[in-house]
């Protein structure tokens, strides 16, 4: 089952580095290629809270067996696709399948490891949750370099079947309750994919066409808001509501969420920031990214063991702290970065990152789902999986709006120094000028600075992004400090 949860988790960042080869192949826009993480995100932020009730339903044999053949099927198509239509199509399908698979792994591990062994699970599902979206673009970028985009979809292939006959084969410790089937609230669903799917597609989309000056994403919002409004009126009232919220009633659960929702940013944002800076500013491509990015997962890797010490040794909220003060060490690092940084730079902020994400997640999912009845185990493990990806989705809008809003004010602010009263201008001009020779010599050095500037902007709003994380990491870490220590399960307790 965690095999088949680090596929499905990999999915989601393995094509982030080879997005401009698949573009190539299928010979798709600038504007259509980006659907083919948005459409996979979108679908599978509407099956993971859902995946708890159909766990109920079908039994977890049933559903993690059909969740990985499907995945595995939907793999093969994508790399079969030959237009962005059918990729587009095929990778939502490969989302919403694949998103059943990865709160069912959560849910599981604390009903087959109950009470005090639950510390001892927790590493090893912590560790792919995280770890996965982590290499994702390394094992992309190596994939793409060695086959083809192609083998980035057929890789699943042998794990999957191999995957879906070991579930249907081992998987024994539940029963289905197929009465679950006769109330399935279809109102329910229909209004939980309307919130949380236009919801995915405004944070997605949202940041590149200017928000709501964008006519489809106005109208995203608006679909969005009034969904939300009958999807939890639903919830309130139905005989089987889709989503039961009541776990958030326990406190507990309720405040490893909120950390779980802020280690999204963390784990989501981060992955997507170090490749964005280094193929814009330093050019590399998705090969020599992958290089540079391996880091983080070997210091998670190297982390898991010792994290999972340090929560059963310690109070649980000293390793939380200690897990986002180093989130907050690593980007602090980068808010002095420069066009000029490369792996050596980079190395530090990216052990500190796999090392704060293996000492934050660990007490965050124990915090979160080891002191619920079992009862309730499933539903929770949809919705506190469901926070971590909004998180990740919510963080990525914001920082790509920062990321914009900071680039227009220090290209404004560099233009205005960049001026035929600064020394340094005239003389790099001059020298560039000389460089380029020929009639329109400075009509090239003129577009050579305003590109130079334009890098320089760039850089500069990277670091103001790591500054604002910085903060974020920091004051989630004080908050950890007035946190509840979470009381310890018995062997024997959850089952009332």
């Amino acid at each position: 089952m965690c095999f088949g949860m680090f596929m499905a988790i990999l999915d989601i960042q393995i094509v982030s580095a080879s997005l401009s080869e698949i573009q190539a192949g299928l010979s798709a826009s600038a504007d259509e290629i980006p659907w083919v993480q948005t459409s996979y995100l979108i679908a599978e932020v509407i099956a993971i809270p859902l995946s708890g009730y159909l766990s109920r339903a079908l039994g977890t044999r049933m559903l993690f067996t059909i969740a990985a053949a499907g995945f595995t099927f939907a793999s093969i198509m994508c790399g079969l696709s030959s237009s962005i239509n059918s990729m587009i199509v095929w990778r939502a399908v490969q989302g919403f399948i694949g998103g059943g698979m990865v709160p069912t792994v959560f849910a599981s591990a604390y009903v087959l490891f109950p009470g005090p062994k639950q510390k001892m699970v927790a590493p090893v599902i912590g560790l792919i949750a995280t770890l996965a979206p982590t290499v994702g673009p390394t094992i992309g970028g190596y994939v793409t370099h060695l086959m083809s985009w192609h083998w980035l979809f057929f890789i699943n292939i042998i794990p999957g079947i191999g995957v879906s006959i070991a579930a249907w084969t081992l998987i024994d410790f539940d029963e289905p309750d197929y009465a679950l089937l006769k109330n399935f609230d279809w109102v329910g669903l229909l209004s939980m994919a309307g919130f949380l799917g236009a919801l995915e597609y405004v944070l997605e989309e949202g940041p590149r066409y200017g928000w709501f000056d964008e006519t489809e994403i106005l109208i995203g919002a608006i679909v969005a808001a009034a969904s939300a409004a009958i999807f939890f009126t639903r919830v309130l009232t139905a005989k089987e509501p889709i989503v039961d919220l009541r776990a958030f009633a326990n406190r507990n659960f309720m405040i490893g969420s909120l950390f779980s929702f802020v280690l999204g940013i963390g784990l989501y944002g981060l992955t997507y920031l170090y490749p964005v800076y280094l193929a814009q500013i330093r050019g590399y491509d998705a090969l020599m990214i992958g290089d540079t990015m391996f880091v983080s997962g070997l210091a998670m890797f190297m982390t898991a063991p010792i994290a999972g010490q340090l929560a059963q040794r310690f109070d649980p909220r000293f390793v939380l702290i200690g897990g986002f003060l180093f989130f907050a060490l690593g980007t602090w690092q980068m808010t002095w970065i420069t066009q000029d940084w490369d792996f050596y730079e980079l190395l530090w902020p990216q052990i500190f990152r796999g090392v704060g994400l293996m000492f934050a997640i660990v007490p965050v999912t124990n915090t979160a789902l080891g002191t619920l009845p079992l009862d309730r185990i499933k539903n929770a493990s949809g919705l506190f999986n469901l926070t971590r990806n909004l998180g990740g989705a919510i963080g990525l809008a914001a920082i790509n709006t920062l990321l914009n809003d900071r680039l227009d004010l220090h290209l404004a602010r560099l233009h205005e120094a960049v001026n035929w009263s600064s020394v340094t201008a005239i003389e790099t001009l001059s020298n560039l000028t000389e460089k380029f020779g020929g009639a329109d010599g400075q009509l090239k050095a003129l577009k050579q600075m305003s590109l130079m500037a334009r890098k320089q902007a760039s850089v500069m709003s990277f670091g103001d992004v790591f500054l604002v994380l910085t903060i974020l990491f920091v004051a989630l870490a004080a908050l950890g400090i007035i946190m509840k220590k979470p009381k310890p399960v018995g062997a024997g307790a959850g089952g009332h």
